[in-house]
């Protein structure tokens, strides 16, 4: 197989024993869960700011609990500045337990396994082949029909971690899909190109990585999103019959793809919803981590006029089950299991984890018109306020277990209480 060759980095090292730096002078990090469930590799966030320590672009974190054993981390660029401003990392935390972590800065980065990856290709004309991109921005005229060809490695970028894959449709349609995954391992590079290095639809067969295993059709797809007002959908986009896009500018860009954090972001300019008179505009973004079978997004906006429902999407055209809906606290969950991949070939179990506190309550969307096929989580939407929320897709062929409905549901109940956790970090420099 083909893999990732991006450098990767993981901040173990030496032990914190034998570093030159005597321990007493190194940051400390108290992590306390204060949850009463044990949890697994919990993702957390601590401020550069907050660390009370400036970081040159030549240091890396290394971060080791009272044992020695290192803690993987990574620093975060969050609000797209070109400069790291937080440390994120994964750590296991039995209930109720406080653990107490060393952070040193260190000059040589060692080499680790990747476990999340963005790829992201663009193909600037017909005449050229697919390159490797951070960035690009997609205009109302660029959609494949109009052009004639796709611009776009797998129609958009993708994203994954060490369960399962995802991507997201920058060429007008703005749906997520779904790849599933056999292996931990990243899928290829050239996955969504031919020997050419030209784009292709070749990730809808069986590889030794897996597949794209989920139809879209004229939905949002998995944790798509779009707006209500009355008894009107508004697509942030367009379908693929249509020759131009209701979004002046869409620019995406990969702002981290790193070894236990992978963030993206999508600014949308000037969407114009056809009929309406109104202007909005978009903010998305995506992040995914280790461990888990779903990635996060947030979105937020501005133009509302007050009688919008922001409505996040559960495509459902394989499959006549009824939406299951349970609250796990602080959070309400929406999910379906079934035979459910492309020619009903393969159990999937796919979900929604939103805000209990947002959550309006659900609909079908209507068999004709722009958005179709899917049930819709309806959320509560203001003016810059964002909105965060959980998709979820589990496949028979990278866990045998979600062949089974109650296993699949106990399995997004306990990611539900995963994140609900509580865990507090003090930092004593």
């Amino acid at each position: 197989m083909n893999q990732v060759k991006q450098v990767l980095f993981f901040w173990m090292g030496v032990s914190l024993f034998s570093c030159q730096q005597d321990r007493e002078n190194l940051s400390k990090l108290s992590v306390e869960n204060l949850s009463n469930i044990d949890l697994k590799e919990k993702s957390v966030r601590v401020s550069l700011e907050e660390l009370g320590e400036p970081v040159s672009s030549k240091q890396y974190p290394k971060l080791s609990d009272e044992q020695g054993n290192f803690i993987p981390s990574q620093l975060v660029d969050e609000d797209g500045d070109g400069k790291s401003d937080e440390l994120f990392f994964l750590i296991d935390l039995e209930a109720g337990v406080k653990k107490l972590l060393h952070l040193d800065w260190i000059e040589e980065p060692i080499e680790m396994t990747q476990r999340t990856y963005v790829r992201f290709g663009v193909r600037p004309s017909v005449n050229d082949t697919v390159r490797p991109a951070k960035t690009d921005t997609f205009y109302p005229d660029m959609l494949p029909g109009v052009m004639g060809y796709q611009p776009y490695q797998t129609d958009g970028p993708s994203w994954e971690n060490d369960k399962v894959g995802f991507r997201h449709y920058l060429d007008g349609r703005n749906s997520k899909d779904v790849f599933g995954k056999k292996t931990e391992e990243m899928s290829p590079e050239d996955v969504g190109i031919n020997e050419e290095g030209v784009t292709e639809d070749n990730y809808h067969v069986m590889e030794d990585w897996g597949r794209d295993i989920l139809s879209v059709g004229n939905s949002v797809g998995l944790g798509g999103y779009a707006l209500k007002v009355g008894d009107e959908l508004l697509r942030l986009g367009v379908i693929q019959q249509d020759s131009l896009n209701n979004v002046s500018e869409t620019t995406f860009t990969v702002r981290e793809s790193g070894p236990i954090l992978s963030l993206m972001e999508y600014d949308y300019k000037n969407w114009k919803p056809e009929g309406t008179g109104r202007t909005y505009q978009v903010n998305e973004n995506t992040e995914i981590w280790p461990g888990m079978y779903a990635y996060k997004n947030t979105i937020s906006m501005t133009g509302l006029e007050g009688d919008e429902e922001a409505i996040v999407g559960l495509v459902n055209n394989q499959t006549d089950k009824k939406l299951e809906i349970i609250e796990v606290g602080d959070f309400v969950l929406l999910f379906t299991h079934d035979k459910q991949t492309y020619d009903k070939e393969w159990y999937l179990g796919l979900g929604l984890i939103l805000s209990k506190e947002d959550y309006l309550g659900w609909m079908e969307a209507p068999s004709s018109g722009q958005i179709t096929d899917t049930y819709l989580a309806r959320v509560k939407i203001e003016n810059d306020k964002p909105i965060s929320y959980y998709a979820v897709a589990s496949w028979e062929l990278s866990e045998p277990g979600f062949t089974q409905e109650d296993y699949f549901m106990d399995y997004i109940i306990g990611l539900a209480e995963q994140i609900s956790a509580k865990v507090e970090v003090e930092v004593q420099n």
